[in-house]
This record gives C-alpha cells, structure tokens and sequence, in this order.
C-alpha cells in the first residue's frame, strides 16, 4: 500500500475496458491516457494484456504501451496474461504485477480461456516457476483473480466453499494477491460481505485481497461499500466504466473510476486521485473511441458543493 492512502484502486480500464472493443485504440492514446492516470495519482495501472495479436488484436502494441509506462513514475504497472508465454512477454518487458485470472465456475473458465480449473492453477504454477527462474523477474508480484466468486451466468450461484478451496490452491502455488471478482455482476452487499470476510479472515494476514466489480444490476458501488465494512482495502475501477465480460448478457461494464474515487474520498477515506484530473482523461477516451457510451454519475453531475476530498493534494504538492 502506497504510503498516505487509505484504499488503494486499480485502473482496469487499459486492459479489462478495452479488451472487447471491436475498435482498435490508438497506441498514442493508450499512452496518454495511462501517462494521465499515474499523473492524477492512481495507484495502480493494468495496462494491457499479453495474448497472441491474431487472437485479441487491441493488444499487439502491449510491448509498447508497457515500456511507455515504466517511463512513469509512482504507479505499480500490471499486465494480465492466461498463460505461460504470456507471462513470459509480460516479465521480459518490466511489469511490475502480472496478473493470471481463474473462474470458480468450471463451464465459465472454460469458455472464458477453454481448459479446467484444475489445468489453470497448473499453469500458474509453471508461471510461478518461471518468475522464480527468470533472471530480473523475480521481484514481479504474482496475483491471482477469482472470476465468478460471486456467481455465475453459465451456472448460477457459486458456493463460498468453491472460492475458499480455489483461493488455497492459489495461496499455495505462490500467490501474493487475491482478487475476489464479481465477473458478471450477480452479487448483492450481504453476499459480497459474507464471501469478503471469510477470504480476508482465512487469507488476510498472509495475501493483499482485492474487490472487482461490475454494475450489470446498480449494485456495483453498494459492494464496494460491503467489501469495504468486511475490510477490504483494494479496489478494480474501469475509467467511464468501460469493459464487461462477454458472457454476462447486456453488462453495463465495469464499476466506474471516477464514482468509486467519489465514494471513498466522500467517506473521508484517502485515495491519492485526483478527481478533477481523472474526469479530463475521459476527454482521451472520446476521442478515441467516438462511439462509445461513457458511464459515470460524477463526471455528469459534478462534485456536490462544499465537497471536500479526504485527499489533501495541495499538501501533497508541496
């Protein structure tokens, strides 16, 4: 955790918004737009995700993206990538953070990145031996995300059981992060506090264990809020909510960015963003993609008067 903040956020946007554009976006616009995130303070970037061009095509300049980034200064630089090679490309080029996501649910793993359960925690193991191996990468942090911890469009609900015993695999295989995730926006804030307690009660003090969510239902912030009172710290955010996942019918995308700063900073807790910068960047995202509908309630209304942040960025600057 970055000194001076109370909840850490994670820009997914780069990565997680953009991977089911039809619409390439420009590597100069990439570029700016992370280069902005790090300037308005965000904590934490996904910046791309390193998979073969012929099979997501918005990511054939990762390499690029991912040494603009490091060019940045104060902002831990992730990367997804769902396999060995990946991870690989992903080490070779600097990241910091390599991120590898799993599904609970077995039909949605396979039709998300097609092998088992059993055969991804495989895989992240040989990832885990490749870090450890690699000359330079051993400093990279390996976390893991649960997909559909908290339910499922291909199988409806998701035990907690199932999510505690994938979390110990992973825990087990090398993990130092957990992400607990509410891939198809299934979950309500009683359920997303009881799955978050149990996590951080039997992983809390060994693993960072980190929210995602989406607000296919409105209830994204609400879980948030849930998360936050069973004492998660760390948060997944998507600029003007961009993203969702391909097998959750009419998904509205990921929770948005600039909403959650709102929500945390309103509730006296530090960030370390800066609100007025993060909505300018949703300029970038016009730009680049015309045709996209932007979400987000603060960017629309504004900041409520007297509104004051928990973060004291005139201190900060000085």
């Amino acid at each position: 955790m970055r000194p001076g903040i109370d909840v850490e956020c994670r820009e997914v946007g780069l990565r997680d918004g953009l991977q089911i554009q039809t619409t390439f976006f420009a590597t100069e616009g990439k570029i700016k737009w992370l280069t902005d995130e790090v300037g308005a303070g965000m904590p934490e970037v996904e910046a791309c995700s390193f998979v073969p061009p012929k099979l997501l095509p918005q990511f054939a300049d990762a390499k690029e993206v991912v040494a603009a980034a490091l060019k940045t200064e104060g902002s831990i630089i992730s990367a997804l990538s769902p396999n060995l090679r990946g991870a690989q490309d992903a080490f070779a080029a600097g990241i910091h953070k390599l991120n590898y996501v799993t599904s609970v649910s077995e039909s949605h793993n396979m039709a998300n990145v097609r092998q088992s359960v059993d055969d991804s925690v495989e895989g992240f193991k040989r990832i885990v031996e490749a870090r450890n191996t690699i000359p330079g990468a051993e400093n990279v942090t390996l976390a893991t995300g649960l997909s559909t911890a908290l339910g499922c469009t291909i199988e409806g609900q998701v035990s907690e059981d199932a999510v505690m015993r994938l979390a110990e695999r992973f825990v087990e295989a090398g993990s130092t992060e957990l992400m607990v995730a509410d891939t198809v926006g299934y979950a309500n804030p009683q359920q997303v506090k009881s799955m978050f307690k149990k996590v951080i009660a039997e992983f809390g003090s060994t693993v960072s264990i980190a929210g995602h969510f989406h607000d296919t239902r409105g209830l994204g912030l609400a879980n948030v809020f849930a998360a936050l009172e069973a004492g998660c710290i760390r948060f997944d955010a998507s600029l003007a909510g961009l993203g969702g996942c391909p097998f959750a019918p009419e998904a509205t995308g990921n929770i948005v960015m600039e909403d959650l700063v709102f929500l945390l900073e309103g509730a006296g807790l530090k960030t370390g963003v800066n609100l007025d910068k993060l909505v300018a960047i949703r300029e970038t995202v016009e730009k680049y993609l015309p045709d996209e509908t932007l979400h987000g309630m603060y960017a629309k209304a504004g900041p409520p008067k007297g509104f004051v942040p928990a973060t004291n960025f005139a201190a900060a600057a000085e």
